[in-house]
């Protein structure tokens, strides 16, 4: 284990030493002393599509900047830099990534006291918070230009996005901007359901009935389990637990009588069907005998259990009692999609392992049963993996480099300069063990861990663990073994920009090495499986986003290409690498999943064509563009592939609830809510596919598209959801990004169909679907997001800010999720769970301001409206 924490070491020693060095009289309380500001200016500037900020620095502490002694660096959401139109005192220079770099010019100085202001323009418009500039930090160089001081930005404002033009995307965004008026216009639709309305369980079962009479359950009642469903009985009489503070006992076999002496809750299996499906199928039972669950197998029985503690009240999980009161009801229930999956990064910002533990009681709680564990990208490698410790001693921790040539990961998405410095999330792995827990872990609650690895782009960090290990290995003079997982061209000058704009992030397909390499992360991740006591039957090989021009200016490339005439572009190459690795997956009895690329081709003119040549392999694509392709799913499944459906416009967890600057979250695939979670027909997209990213009606960007044929129905298996994180840090706000989405994104996996999915005309399905949402709204609202304060010892999920203005004098404010009480004051202070409750429109004047609560004591942002 030395070795694992080489690479700290060194880190650590370099700032020790750093600390005690000074750079003329820099020292790091007088750096500490400049102050730094960002501002948006606006997103309505030439050419469309760019944007205009600044920087300003005051310089609050004893020494001059001058044009050579200092740099400053930063992260920022990734955007190509504009030429400086009117010459700037210093420039801002993209580096790689999103990591860019603030150069003096040799004129620049800023002495004691004075400030001044860079200004810059960039592509693609500006408008959240977390897009701003963060992790800054100034380097301090001596005479020589050798670093001397490095010293973290402790003084930063930004700027708050008021304006139109700060807040839209550009004369093109049609997306309306986010007052507080235009919300209780947008939310005027929905209405407030009774509790007897409300949907008991989420993901709606297939049928259910209720009946009037109630049930009380405690401890008297014995959990009987039939053998081989053990886990199942122990995991129920933990739950109950925390709900009733008692403990339960449980018996294995079933009961001897029909009326045993105290009522029972049996957990067994048997010939279950519903709606034709008899995999993950149950019946559950609640009458005055008790609790009844019965599995078409393990997994239904489990699913069984979920029900039934969503039938527990919030109550209960806010104040366990002895005895829960149960209704009577009868339940039969099984999924739409048997892959039913939640993608999580853990390459751009790291979840320790508690916190994976926790999204996957989350992924249970709603029936979800696959999860897909990107553990690898550009910006970070998070497993161990035996034999090739540099992929997590260099590729696990990001730190300030000299260049993106160094052997390290530079700093990204605000880690600042120092690795696994405290409070940020750039640095950290799983090691074996902690892998091993968390497959354990999962198995336990029937979801499968699919792990990722991706190649041949977003690769960087791999790239630079095995470029260490090769400098590593030709030191000691071992070259043989320094070209074993090598996994670039080492004279390839090709210039490119990935879409998270790196520069460097492609391996070499021209090499053997990088086959090897693959190969043996493979078989190393199979062994953690086999420890586990699983076995690893699926694979996801990642496969999205090469760069246009990688491989052009690569040697090996060239030659490849050149010794293969049906090599007819560069771009190809990526179709050859997937050829080439297919057979060694194959060979190992893997089913291989990947990013939709795996299954295309792409022609000179841009245009993506389903391609033939891995249909009938065990080739999944997983299809997340339907913004920029709109039946890109359809394409490929009409093809022959089984396909699973990522969309963007649907289930991207990472896309921002709104275009409000304070929400965090990204936006180019639009904005989505946890309704469109909810509204999603796999077989007609289209109808469910509604605006552009722009808030364009997306209706004529389908003519003449491909619909899913009826045959090629079977081959769409299911549904996932995506959590990117790059604007995700920490535990709290991951859990904000998935709830309540994670709820919308269930009843679309699991429910039946909904009738409104094979309507065509769009009047009479808008209907259908308001209505529905409302149903579905309320029942979140006032049942099922409550419970998720109490559950694990609570979650972080999000709560809408209220719609609100004033007419004639009077306060009208109402919210979009009905059933969650508004509070509000006015006299400028923050309303809290004392403030007047707003039932109906009421007289006020002056700054009003409006919070949601839910039944839990949660509250929502601030909505604040004027009366004039």
């Amino acid at each position: 284990m030395k070795r694992i924490f080489l690479y700290q070491l060194v880190i650590v020693c370099f700032f020790v030493l750093a600390g005690c060095s000074r750079s003329g009289d820099v020292t790091k309380e007088q750096a500490q002393k400049i102050g730094i500001s960002w501002k948006l200016i606006s997103n309505f500037i030439e050419p469309a599509h760019s944007f205009d900020a600044k920087f300003t620095l005051k310089n609050g502490s004893d020494i001059t900047l001058d044009g050579s002694n200092w740099a400053l660096f930063f992260n920022m959401s990734p955007r190509p830099i504009q030429r400086n139109k009117t010459p700037q005192p210093a420039i801002i220079e993209h580096l790689n990534g999103d990591w860019y770099k603030m150069v003096a010019g040799k004129d620049f100085k800023l002495a004691p006291g004075d400030s001044i202001t860079i200004n810059y323009t960039g592509t693609e418009g500006v408008i959240k918070e977390t897009d701003a500039p963060m992790g800054l930090y100034f380097v301090f160089y001596d005479k020589e230009g050798k670093e001397k001081e490095i010293v973290q930005v402790t003084d930063f404002t930004v700027e708050p996005f008021l304006a139109k033009e700060q807040i839209m995307r550009g004369k093109d965004d049609l997306v309306p901007l986010p007052t507080a008026e235009q919300r209780y216009k947008d939310n005027l639709k929905f209405t407030k359901l009774g509790a007897e309305q409300l949907l008991k369980i989420i993901p709606s079962p297939v049928k259910m009935s209720a009946g009037t009479e109630t049930f009380a359950l405690d401890n008297k009642a014995n959990v009987f389990y039939q053998k081989g469903l053990e886990k199942e009985a122990k995991y129920l009489i933990e739950k109950l637990k925390a709900v009733t503070g008692t403990d339960f006992p449980i018996r294995e076999g079933l009961p001897t009588t029909t009326t045993p002496e105290a009522p029972s809750i049996v957990l067994n299996t048997g010939t279950v069907s519903v709606n034709g499906i008899a995999k993950e199928a149950y019946k559950l039972g609640v009458n005055a005998s008790g609790v009844n669950i019965t599995g078409s197998d393990a997994a239904g029985v489990f699913y069984g259990i979920q029900s039934l503690l969503q039938l527990v009240p919030t109550e209960s999980y806010q104040k366990p009692a002895a005895s829960i009161l149960l209704g009577h009801v009868q339940v039969e229930d099984a999924p739409r999609f048997h892959f039913r999956s939640m993608h999580l990064d853990v390459g751009r910002n790291f979840q320790t392992k508690e916190t994976i533990k926790r999204v996957l009681d989350l992924l249970a709680s709603y029936k979800v049963n696959h999860f897909l564990f990107y553990t690898t990208e550009d910006e970070g490698w998070r497993v161990e993996i035996d034999g090739l410790p540099e992929l997590t001693e260099i590729g696990a921790h990001r730190a300030h480099t000299s260049g993106i040539g160094a052997a390290a990961l530079h700093p990204a998405y605000g880690s600042g300069p120092v690795a696994n410095d405290e409070g940020k999330f750039g640095s950290g792995f799983y090691t074996r063990a902690d892998f091993i827990e968390i497959l354990k872990y999962a198995n336990d609650r029937h979801i499968k861990v699919i792990p990722e690895v991706n190649f041949p782009g977003h690769a960087l960090a791999a790239i630079k663990s095995m470029e260490a290990r090769y400098e590593r290995l030709m030191k000691e003079g071992k070259e043989k073994e320094a070209n074993e997982y090598r996994l670039i061209d080492p004279d390839d000058k090709s210039v490119y920009l990935s879409a998270q704009a790196y520069k460097n992030n492609t391996v070499s397909v021209a090499r053997e090495s990088t086959y090897h390499f693959f190969e043996k992360v493979v078989d190393e991740f199979a062994k953690m499986y086999k420890e586990a006591g699983l076995t690893m039957d699926t694979f996801h090989t990642g496969g999205d986003e090469v760069a246009e021009g990688a491989w052009t200016k690569s040697p090996m490339a060239i030659k490849l290409k050149n010794e293969n005439p049906d090599i007819k572009e560069f771009r190809d190459l990526q179709t050859y690498f997937f050829r080439k690795l297919l057979p060694r997956l194959e060979k190992r009895n893997l089913k291989v999943h990947g990013w939709e690329e795996v299954a295309l081709t792409k022609t000179n003119a841009g245009v993506y064509n389903a391609n033939p040549e891995f249909v009938g392999h065990p080739v999944v694509p997983y299809v997340w563009n339907n913004v920029y392709d709109v039946d890109l799913g359809n394409r490929l499944a009409n093809a022959g592939y089984q396909v699973v459906l990522c969309n963007v416009t649907n289930f991207y967890f990472d896309m921002s609830y709104n275009n409000d600057p304070k929400e965090p979250g990204l936006y180019w695939g639009g904005f989505v809510d946890t309704r469109d979670n909810w509204t999603f027909a796999p077989f007609n997209m289209f109808r469910t596919t509604e605006e552009t990213a722009f808030g364009k009606p997306m209706k004529e960007e389908f003519v003449g598209k491909q619909a899913l044929k009826p045959e090629a129905r079977k081959n769409v298996i299911g549904i996932e959801a995506q959590l990117w994180c790059e604007t995700v840090k920490g535990r709290e706000m991951m859990e904000y990004s998935i709830l309540p989405k994670l709820m919308g994104f269930a009843e679309s996996a699991w429910a039946a169909e909904r009738p409104w999915e094979n309507i065509a005309d769009d009047a009479a399905r808008k209907k259908m679907i308001s209505e529905g949402w409302n149903l579905f709204a309320n029942s979140i609202a006032q049942r099922h997001m409550p419970r998720m304060s109490f559950v694990n010892g609570g979650y972080n999920y999000r709560l809408p800010m209220p719609g609100a203005m004033v007419e004639g004098g009077m306060l009208k404010a109402n919210v979009e999720l009905p059933g969650l009480a508004i509070r509000y004051t006015t006299d400028g202070s923050e309303p809290t769970a004392k403030s007047p409750v707003y039932e109906a429109p009421v007289k006020a004047a002056g700054t009003i301001k409006l919070k949601s609560f839910d039944m839990a004591g949660k509250s929502s942002r601030t909505s604040v409206v004027t009366a004039q």
